[in-house]
């Protein structure tokens, strides 16, 4: 039942990668750069204030599991560069590829907490609002250096990154428990509504179909690290030290999400190999309709009993 209900939630997405494969050559290579750079400067930006606004979130739970999302991430960069020896040649190219070590599906997130337990919604809108600053300071900050950026340009990037800049305020306003009007709101919510949709079709477009169904030896590592290593080491540690279950739950499911498009998006804004980062992501994917189903049993067994 598990693995019909997060297959079923992960059949659009499915379809909607191999619809742009479809379409591939209906539009000029131009085309895809310049709606990858529309998702990167505007539609990606309004789904992150959107989705970190649209919930209150408490003080306290900001400090129960931001340190412990941050840490996670960490934990996945780090033994995501241990895949460096068998990765591109060219650095930034390799970041691009790196960075779907620690980054998440924020879609997949809310598709499969209710499925481990409606009630840590709350609990996983705060995890993702926390992680996605983060995430995006990481990846940028590593993009600009692979780039060879000096350190001003690279704080300047990181400052003035979309990303960063959409999650910090959409958490701001999350903290302050002011609600935005609706009509003020409703153009970041029909920005956010275009954005996984066209980013999902400029993968397809852009993605190496034939390297869909062999991994290779960086490719699979990466896989690992993101969809088991990771996991299996905040599984153990939630096992090791004090924690309530659905704080275990929220953590271990986090930690084992696929990884995100957006960081097709960031690594197409940024020159890294495209094609590469595309494929990655759906094989992460791909590979999470399996190992995600697997990782929400053994939580609901061991910490939700």
């Amino acid at each position: 039942m598990i693995f019909a209900t997060i297959l079923l939630g992960l059949t659009p997405s499915f379809l909607m990668v191999a619809i742009g494969g479809l379409v591939r050559n209906r539009l000029s290579p131009e085309a895809w750069q310049g709606l990858d750079r529309l998702n990167f400067e505007v539609l990606f930006p309004a789904l992150l204030f959107f989705a970190a606004c649209g919930r209150p979130i408490a003080p306290i739970e900001l400090l129960r599991i931001g340190p412990v999302v941050w840490a996670i991430m960490l934990l996945a960069l780090g033994l995501g560069y241990l895949t460096r020896r068998f990765g591109p040649d060219r650095f930034l190219d390799f970041v691009g590829a790196w960075q779907t070590s620690w980054r998440f599906n924020t879609a997949v997130a809310f598709v499969a907490i209710p499925i481990l337990d409606p009630a840590l919604l709350g609990q996983m809108a705060i995890a993702v609002g926390m992680a996605v600053p983060v995430a995006n300071i990481l990846a940028v900050t590593a993009l600009s250096r692979g780039g060879s950026l000096s350190f001003v340009a690279t704080l300047k990037k990181v400052l003035g990154n979309p990303f960063l800049i959409a999650s910090v305020a959409g958490v701001a306003v999350g903290i302050s428990g002011y609600k935005i009007p609706a009509p003020l709101l409703a153009p970041a919510e029909m920005l956010a509504k275009a954005a996984i949709p066209i980013a999902l079709l400029s993968i397809g477009a852009t993605m190496n179909w034939r390297a869909l169904t062999r991994l290779d030896h960086f490719n699979g590592t990466l896989c690992l690290v993101r969809l088991v290593l990771v996991p299996a080491v905040v599984f153990i540690l939630c096992l090791a030290l004090p924690q309530s279950g659905q704080h275990s739950a929220v953590f271990i499911l986090f930690a084992a999400l696929p990884t995100a498009s957006a960081a097709h998006v960031l690594a197409s804004g940024f020159g890294a190999d495209r094609r590469l980062v595309a494929t990655l992501i759906a094989q992460s994917t791909l590979l999470a309709a399996v190992t995600l189903p697997l990782w929400i049993l053994a939580t609901k067994l061991v910490f939700l009993n």
